[in-house]
């Protein structure tokens, strides 16, 4: 499902959720076309890249921390967007004078305690992605069986944290590991097989897929405990392990039901769904 653009005032932020690095990006130009109180989208485009190019001549870290990702427009298609963490941003609107400047910080310094709120009180998290999910029609048992994942998640990047693992690329490349391990295919792959594009994965999985990347996570964590892993190398190890080990279950699986576990299904509302591309799995050919 899109994920719905955050709330400042009346106007709508675009947002889009890593799933691997556990990390919002927002829109800059949503951000600047608030701080500047411009109508027309074109023209706060326009005053952010002269800001960009002003700020880059400068050596600002600003810019060299904004990203492109993809984000839906107004004609309803997506396309590569500049965004920022809220910690970037609150940079940025420093360098904007508008009335709006304070109220925006504050703002963003809500989003970010909220989300710190969440790590304080994982069940806040859950709480809010159970009404959503909700919301959306997925059935109690599919919502039980996220709602474990992300627990077993959480506990996978805690360690992480603990054992010299950063969030951000870092989380990414661990994640990836597992994954490809398990599934035989990478997490981009798989949400291209989906359809997807700025959707989080694990919202977009069946039953099974859930149960697997669980049991994998799970499995990573538990080796590399035992291993008392640190470090990357140590953990990339561990998380080979641990997604081999669900990979066999899979496989076992399949075997006994004639039947792939790793699904080009999606909960897209019709009519959105993409054409799945081809992919790649378990060294097979396309």
């Amino acid at each position: 499902m899109p994920i719905q653009p955050a709330l400042f005032e009346t106007h709508e932020i675009r947002r889009v959720y890593d799933e691997t690095s556990e990390t919002w990006w927002f829109s800059v130009v949503d951000i600047i076309q608030v701080l500047t109180q411009q109508p027309d989208y074109q023209t706060a485009r326009k005053y952010w890249n002269k800001l960009k190019e002003r700020l880059g001549k400068e050596g600002s870290e600003s810019v060299t921390n904004c990203h492109r990702l993809k984000l839906p427009a107004a004609d309803g298609k997506n396309y590569l967007t500049d965004v920022a963490t809220a910690e970037t941003l609150l940079r940025l609107v420093q360098s904007v004078p508008s009335p709006k400047a304070e109220p925006i910080k504050l703002w963003l310094a809500k989003v970010g305690y909220e989300r710190m709120q969440e790590m304080a009180d994982p069940a806040l998290s859950l709480d809010r992605a159970r009404e959503t999910w909700q919301k959306h029609g997925r059935s109690e048992k599919w919502i039980q069986q996220r709602m474990t994942g992300q627990e077993t998640r959480n506990k996978l990047t805690d360690y992480w944290t603990n054992h010299d693992i950063k969030k951000g690329e870092e989380f990414a490349i661990l994640t990836n590991i597992i994954h490809q391990e398990w599934s035989g295919v990478s997490v981009k792959a798989h949400k291209t097989m989906k359809g997807l594009q700025s959707h989080n994965l694990r919202d977009h999985m069946s039953e099974a897929e859930l149960i697997f990347t669980a049991l994998a996570e799970l499995s990573t964590r538990q080796i590399a405990e035992t291993d008392e892993a640190t470090g990357m190398a140590e953990n990339k190890v561990a998380a080979t392990k641990g997604g081999a080990i669900a990979k066999q279950a899979r496989q076992a699986l399949e075997a006994k039901t004639n039947r792939p576990m790793v699904s080009a299904d999606n909960f897209l509302p019709p009519g959105k769904t993409l054409r799945p591309k081809a992919v790649k799995k378990d060294g097979e050919k396309k």
